[in-house]
């Protein structure tokens, strides 16, 4: 059983996918729309796809397109998901799900309504140190979870300044200034893939930017935001907390790991860094480093990757870690480049397996929603000096 899809966006990001989509054998035809038809007619040509609409709308009208994948801009996705929804396509879309309580909702609702599959591709969910994470807590190992850390350290030096001038046009610093807190799933979504709860209430500050080069000034941006550097203490159902660091302007080797975890239980913890993880309990040490590097399947140099600044390749290049069990994944996969530590392979499948059994993948729109909604608050709460707010919970997806 097979089931069309349209890419939605010919950026840096999509081309990767479509590999990947094409390849997978649940997948039939591909095509792919951009508001630039140019960028949409070079994707198809270098990926052989099977054509090109000239709009979204199009894609959404044509009974050949049977689901879509986003890959547009963060601040897009809830209007894009919604006209997908309702006009009756599955949707696979990148993070964030959405950047309003009131998006979020609507989402929600047309999920309810129709029936159809909706996935977020949160890269976290497949992060080598959440799997092990998520395996240890399976099996009782930290005793009584109480506390976890999630961080998504990413300086814009390293990579983003080309990535939002690539994206962005002539207007390119207008929108560089999103939010840190409103780009929430990487970090939560690490700690929430793996600790079986959810955060009732938030309390988080922001650090005004001072770089003084038009990025993060509350004049220039779209967002109204001065805000590089964000920090957001929460509080989960069923006792307990985490914390996540949100920072754009940081001291710190992003292109080694952005994303990286902690999870302290009453019988053991859990400790990553950039280049080290260390499993600790009341007997000692164990350096877990090897299990949860994943090893890469595509040189940085590839011409594939040319128009990608060097820093951000490494998102786009590595392979599976020890802890990944890829015996679930198509063959087709095996030798094929991989991406953000190893789960975009696992994101696809996810997605491809729901469409295709009509069952609930992993990043569905209620977990979506618990891994978004969070930072929606925090930023809320960061614009009020830090107050303690409350976040809004959709429940558990149905059984």
């Amino acid at each position: 059983m097979t089931f069309s899809l349209g890419i939605v966006g010919a950026g840096q990001f999509s081309g990767q996918f479509a590999t990947l989509f094409q390849a997978h054998p649940g997948v039939g035809d591909v095509y792919v729309t951009d508001l630039l038809p140019e960028r949409a007619e070079q994707l198809a040509a270098a990926q052989g796809l099977a054509g090109t609409f000239p709009s979204y709308e199009a894609m959404l009208e044509s009974k050949e397109v049977d689901a879509v994948a986003i890959f547009t801009q963060r601040w897009t996705h809830g209007p894009l998901v919604l006209q997908g929804l309702n006009a009756g396509k599955h949707v696979y879309s990148a993070v964030p799900m959405a950047i309003t309580t009131e998006e979020i909702a609507a989402i929600m609702d047309a999920v309810r309504a129709t029936g159809l599959t909706y996935m977020m591709g949160e890269t976290s969910q497949y992060n080598p140190a959440t799997v092990h994470a998520r395996n240890q807590i399976a099996e009782g190992a930290f005793g009584r979870l109480f506390y976890a850390e999630g961080d998504y350290v990413h300086d814009m030096d390293l990579g983003f300044y080309e990535a939002y001038q690539y994206s962005g046009g002539e207007r390119w610093k207008e929108t560089a200034s999103y939010p840190p807190l409103l780009y929430p799933t990487h970090s939560v979504g690490g700690v929430l893939g793996a600790w079986q709860t959810h955060a009732v209430s938030v309390s988080a500050i922001g650090v005004v930017d001072e770089r003084g080069d038009g990025v993060f000034d509350k004049e220039v941006s779209r967002f109204g935001n001065d805000f590089s550097n964000a920090t957001a203490l929460f509080e989960v159902a069923g006792g307990g907390s985490f914390r996540t660091n949100e920072f754009r302007r940081v001291g710190y080797p992003s292109h080694i790991r952005e994303s990286r975890f902690r999870f302290f239980g009453t019988e053991a913890s859990m400790e990553q860094l950039a280049t080290v993880a260390l499993w600790q309990d009341k007997k000692g040490v164990k350096d877990i480093s090897e299990l949860l590097e994943p090893k890469p399947t595509m040189s940085p140099d590839d011409p594939s990757l040319q128009h990608i600044a060097p820093e951000l390749r490494a998102a786009f290049t590595s392979g599976s870690a020890p802890v990944h069990d890829r015996e679930r994944l198509p063959r087709a996969f095996d030798h094929l480049h991989n991406g953000h530590e190893g789960s975009h392979h696992f994101l696809v499948d996810d997605f491809v397996t729901a469409v295709n059994t009509r069952t609930l993948p992993s990043v569905n729109a209620w977990v979506a929603a618990r891994y978004t909604l969070p930072g929606i608050i925090a930023h809320d709460s960061a614009r009020q000096g830090g107050a303690r707010l409350e976040i809004p919970d959709f429940g558990d997806a149905p059984q």
